[in-house]
């Protein structure tokens, strides 16, 4: 009966990673908070009545309200975890091109030769490499074990390879969470911001007698400059989104073509024996 297979890949501490994303989602609010109450409320940005001076954007972006810092501060967000995501992902392809990789493995496999398959994932280094690495050396331990036949054997190299990838790959996805998460909730402040902005400008057309125009524009021009900010954040949150799931999906095929290969491999060789 096969043994239950243990990956070479230590399981991953996410501690460090929660205290980093915490750290940053308070920092980029408190980051937008001081930039939008300092630098684009300065009182240069206005003229002596407080209105906003012409063509200047620092001002029509303050008059947005309370709601824009937060909108900036989300904006930061997916620009640090954007960053930090990009890191993380090239980190786990390693030192190469991945596709080149996975062929040289293949070929190695295919001429029999793995410890040199294992020294190509030694100079590949990542977390594609490790999943690979431990499905050879699980090849080489079935492989030295004569209780186990050509299923249990490959059951065994399989198994071995699913959990290293269990170990390995769930930190690539981490803090995604968060870029998807903002996806929705920075359209959703930017349209509470639209809302906020069109009751106030309702409110200037309730007054009696003739509008009050200054309010009337005041909230229109909150309410848009909201919705743009809202719009922008969850645009480019989306985006990077779907380029990181991409290149995820990407070494998580790689992983598994290799795999396969190794699987195939050690049945194809040991039919006959």
């Amino acid at each position: 009966m096969a043994t239950a297979p243990k990956p070479t890949t230590a399981k991953k501490d996410g501690s460090g990673s929660s205290i980093f994303a915490s750290l940053s989602i308070v920092i980029c609010i408190v980051i937008g908070v001081l930039l939008w109450k300092f630098v684009m409320g300065d009182p240069s940005n206005f003229d002596e009545e407080g209105h906003p001076l012409p063509g200047n954007y620092f001002a029509m972006i303050y008059s947005g309200g309370v709601i824009v810092p937060v909108l900036m501060g989300m904006f930061l967000m997916v620009f640090v975890f954007s960053i930090e995501r990009f890191f993380v992902i090239n980190k786990a392809a390693g030192s190469g091109n991945v596709e080149v990789f996975v062929k040289k493995i293949q070929g190695l496999l295919a001429s029999g030769n793995i410890e040199a398959a294992m020294a190509e994932c030694d100079k590949q280094k990542g977390s594609v490499a490790n999943v690979i690495k431990s499905g050879l050396k699980k090849y080489r331990e079935v492989e030295a074990d004569p209780n186990l036949d050509i299923e249990q054997a490959s059951l065994a190299i399989q198994k071995d390879i699913e959990e290293a990838t269990s170990l390995e790959m769930p930190m690539l996805e981490q803090n995604l969470t968060i870029i998807a998460t903002l996806v929705s909730v920075g359209t959703l402040t930017g349209l509470l911001g639209t809302v906020t902005g069109m009751i106030k400008s309702f409110a200037a057309l309730a007054t009696a007698g003739a509008p009050d125009q200054a309010a009337l524009a005041n909230g229109i021009s909150e309410a848009l400059i909201n919705t743009a900010t809202g719009i922008a954040t969850s645009t480019v949150a989306i985006i990077m989104y779907n380029i990181f799931t991409s290149k995820i999906d990407k070494l998580t095929y790689s992983i598994d073509e290799a795999g396969f290969s190794i699987v195939q491999t050690y049945a194809s060789t040991h039919k006959n024996n």
